[in-house]
């Protein structure tokens, strides 16, 4: 029988705490209707004390009858705003539409493909890429070896045709000297003829001399003749005026219209800027290079003449005409403004000069607006950021003519006066 005093080790540990039980799930509150919040009491429990502080401060919510006049209040003044804001509107779009604007406009400026007439090997470039130049400033020089010696040449022909001319002239006044003393020899001869003959009737003279002055008249008629063709080949070597200036003569002209020829080719060696701008592209033609004639080297593009172009369309332009102001804003320098004035208006759409003009007549026919470029001539101060060609920029045509009241307002107003002066508008 086991001893009561004696406790079991197992048993001697104390108990583990029991678990904690999971709340248990009691009803909500039983709401009553017309009672407050605070009222509501769940079944078996008792109502809060009012003497226990609340968990904390809240606002207090409106009532319906505070918060129905206020919104009675927004809804007059927004149906109060409603007509002003018409009439505004109203005014602003009678008023507008004297401004067109277009952001399809680029800077353009002069620019050329710096090329040279003859062929030759580059001998130096003086500019390097992105350089400003001056109208006249040397760009590139190619070889000028074999000109100079075209040109010496062509110097020393022209020389030798003025010596020839000047020979031809004194041959020209020997012939006639020849064809005076050939004159005289018919003379002679024409009388020792007639001698002869009058002995010859009187039988005092012999057939044999009269047969040798009858030959040697012959003779000198015929040298006559043929000098005076002689003469005739000179004079026209002469160009037909034996006193003709060597300067005038055609064949020296020739030589000389060579001789300039060859200077001008000398001269085009050394390629110069045809106008004030900066040069681009130079990398592209370096020295020891053979450049053929009218081929490209680089550009030079103008600094101090650009201009807008600008591709507006075709329902934008009622209004604008040549003249009329122009304000210019560029993507590149926001804030800055410059001023100009439209200095023509294409007489063509871009879409007529394209490769492939558009087929009108095709029965897939598609209307699209077109695009007429217009340019604008700008000043340029100098305190302004410099334009260069290509920038992307917005201009702002004040034609001077705003909307005005749409046409079926006018048409309603002004009777039937006022639609047929509309219609001949």
């Amino acid at each position: 029988m086991a001893d009561p005093r004696r406790v079991d080790p197992v048993d001697s540990q104390p108990a583990p705490p029991p678990a904690p039980r999971a709340p248990e799930r009691r009803p909500g509150p039983v709401a009553v209707a017309g009672t407050p919040a605070e009222a509501r009491v769940s079944p078996g429990e008792s109502a809060p004390s009012t003497d226990e502080p609340s968990a904390g401060p809240g606002p207090a919510p409106e009532s319906p009858a505070a918060v129905e006049p206020r919104r009675g209040n927004l809804r007059k003044i927004l149906f109060a705003l409603l007509p002003v804001a018409l009439v505004a509107g109203g005014y602003v779009y009678v008023t507008g539409g004297a401004v067109v604007s277009s952001d399809n406009a680029y800077v353009q400026a002069d620019k050329v493909a710096v090329s040279t007439d003859v062929s030759g090997i580059v001998k130096a470039v003086d500019v390097r890429d992105n350089q400003e130049v001056r109208k006249g400033d040397v760009l590139f020089e190619l070889d000028d070896e074999p000109f100079r010696l075209a040109l010496t040449r062509a110097e020393a022909q022209l020389a030798l045709t003025r010596d020839q001319i000047e020979a031809t002239k004194a041959s020209w006044r020997d012939m006639q000297a020849q064809i005076r003393q050939a004159e005289a020899d018919v003379a002679y001869y024409t009388r020792e003829f007639d001698r002869q003959q009058a002995l010859v009737n009187r039988n005092v003279a012999s057939e044999a001399a009269f047969d040798q002055a009858r030959h040697n008249l012959e003779v000198a008629r015929q040298k006559h003749a043929s000098l005076q063709q002689q003469l005739a080949g000179i004079t026209a070597n002469l160009n037909g005026d034996p006193d003709i200036k060597v300067e005038d003569h055609p064949r020296y002209r020739d030589a000389l219209a060579q001789r300039d020829e060859a200077a001008r080719q000398l001269a085009h060696t050394r390629v110069k800027a045809p106008f004030d701008g900066v040069v681009t592209n130079v990398p592209s033609l370096q020295p020891g290079q053979y450049l053929a004639a009218a081929t490209p080297a680089f550009s030079v593009v103008a600094g101090d003449h650009v201009w807008v172009e600008s591709n507006p369309k075709e329902t934008e332009l009622t209004h604008v005409q040549p003249g009329q102001a122009v304000t210019v804003t560029v993507d590149t320098y926001p804030g800055v403004e410059w001023h100009g004035t439209v200095d023509s208006i294409s007489p063509a759409s871009g879409a007529s000069f394209s490769l492939l003009p558009a087929q009108n007549t095709s029965g897939n026919w598609v209307k699209v607006v077109q695009r007429i470029p217009i340019r604008v001539r700008l000043d340029t101060p100098a305190d302004k950021p410099r334009l260069r060609v290509g920038m992307s920029v917005v201009i702002d045509v004040d034609t001077g003519r705003p909307r005005g009241l749409p046409r079926v307002v006018r048409d309603l107003f002004g009777g039937p006066a006022a639609a047929a002066g509309a219609g001949r508008g």
